[in-house]
């Protein structure tokens, strides 16, 4: 086969528009294929992009389910390079872990600022994408000083260790109240068995945040998370974005695109065999709601796979002018990220009073979230590109 010769990059424009398609899934939201589902019950192809607009009840996987992992891991991804432009402009190790450190809290901070913007009051919650994110950042970048074994052994070590704390906290008894949970106790997605440990709201994370959480003001004390979204994620979430830090690294310095692509494929096929057996032994669920171990090295698979994916389409067939659409979201991601927790409603709104009360049912009432939701898409996108004309580049 064919070798291709591409010097290292600075920026390397595949991932580029990896985390722009993963944000534009999450902007995608605005689309709400399932309202339009609802309208077409019989339909499978309304149903299909229905699902894979949603996150799966517990167990399992859908496309939407991969957009936190990817973000998470392209964190991982880009570290590397972050450090490297900070040591060539001759930064301290000190001056570095205070801009870890400072990342760290605003990623945190944001996360809780555009979680509370409905709220009567500041809504402490750290289940977010950006608080997870936040909270693991500076193990991630003090383990970018390690070896390539340090990481994987931190890896390794993160995902026995959380796994375990689950193994051995104790199932539900029979005198359990389970209407501390939000579920009952024959809810169609618990587990048996091993597994059980691992159920919603019912597990070592939920018992950690029904005293975390309550060290917070609240309107009301705080007994379960609705989705089962949990605090202690962020551990696991770590293993993700050790995943990635790892794949950055072999992207930085490889020298054989093809020698990178076929180590990025063989890494997933290998996490992908090690999640399906823990999954299907009954040794651990690929639950990602709560990032279970099999979760970390599951979705890990995927994000392994689409970075050879974009890596080779973008950087090695150099098809980059195709992906200029997802590149311009995906340079300036935080920046999406915020426009599309915030302005959603505003742009819509400014149609219905400066253009039509009802600009949404041009293609009758069943398709309306599809046309408002595609105006808001189109809007948040023309921002995002002027943005990225003018080079302003939101960076924390």
């Amino acid at each position: 086969m064919k070798d291709y010769t591409l010097p290292p990059p600075q920026r390397v424009s595949s991932v580029d528009a990896y985390r722009g398609f993963v944000m534009f899934l999450m902007m995608a939201e605005v689309l709400r294929f399932g309202k339009v589902a609802d309208a077409f019950p019989e339909s499978t192809f309304w149903a299909f992009l229905d699902f894979h607009q949603s996150h799966v009840p517990w167990i399992g996987c859908s496309l939407h389910d991969l957009i936190q992992p990817s973000f998470s891991f392209l964190v991982g991804v880009a570290l590397p390079y972050s450090m490297a432009s900070r040591a060539s402009k001759q930064q301290s190790t000190s001056v570095m872990w205070y801009h870890t450190i400072r990342r760290s809290l605003i990623l945190i901070l944001l996360g809780i600022f555009l979680r509370s913007m409905h709220a009567n009051q500041t809504n402490f919650t750290f289940e977010d994408t950006l608080t997870q994110i936040g909270l693991g950042y500076p193990i991630l970048f003090a383990l970018g000083f390690g070896s390539e074994k340090i990481q994987w052994g931190a890896f390794v070590s993160i995902l026995f260790l959380y796994g375990l704390a689950f193994a051995l906290y104790p199932l539900p008894g029979p005198y359990f109240d389970w209407s501390e949970t939000g579920i009952t106790a024959d809810w169609e997605h618990n587990l048996k068995g091993f597994a059980a440990h691992w159920n919603k709201n019912t597990n070592f994370a939920w018992a950690f945040d029904r005293w975390f959480m309550n060290l917070f003001p609240r309107e009301k004390a705080f007994h379960f998370n609705g989705g089962g979204y949990s605090t202690l994620s962020f551990i696991t979430t770590l293993g993700t974005m050790i995943l990635g830090l790892i794949a950055g690294q072999w992207l930085k310095s490889s020298t054989s695109p093809m020698l990178l692509i076929k180590r990025l494929v063989v890494t997933s096929a290998i996490l992908f065999v090690v999640a399906l057996v823990l999954h299907f032994a009954g040794v651990n669920p690929i639950v990602k709601r709560i990032w279970t171990p099999a979760w970390t090295l599951f979705s890990g698979g995927w994000c392994f796979l689409l970075l050879a994916t974009f890596y080779f389409l973008v950087d090695v067939l150099q098809k980059k002018s195709l992906f200029i659409p997802l590149i311009v979201i995906g340079t300036n991601s935080i920046a999406a990220y915020i426009i599309a927790h915030t302005i959603d409603s505003f742009i819509d709104q400014s149609f219905r009073i400066n253009i039509s009360p009802n600009y949404d049912l041009i293609l009758g009432d069943p398709y309306r979230t599809l046309v408002s939701g595609a105006t808001i898409l189109l809007f948040e996108w023309l921002i995002l590109h002027w943005m990225y004309k003018k080079k302003i580049f939101i960076k924390i």
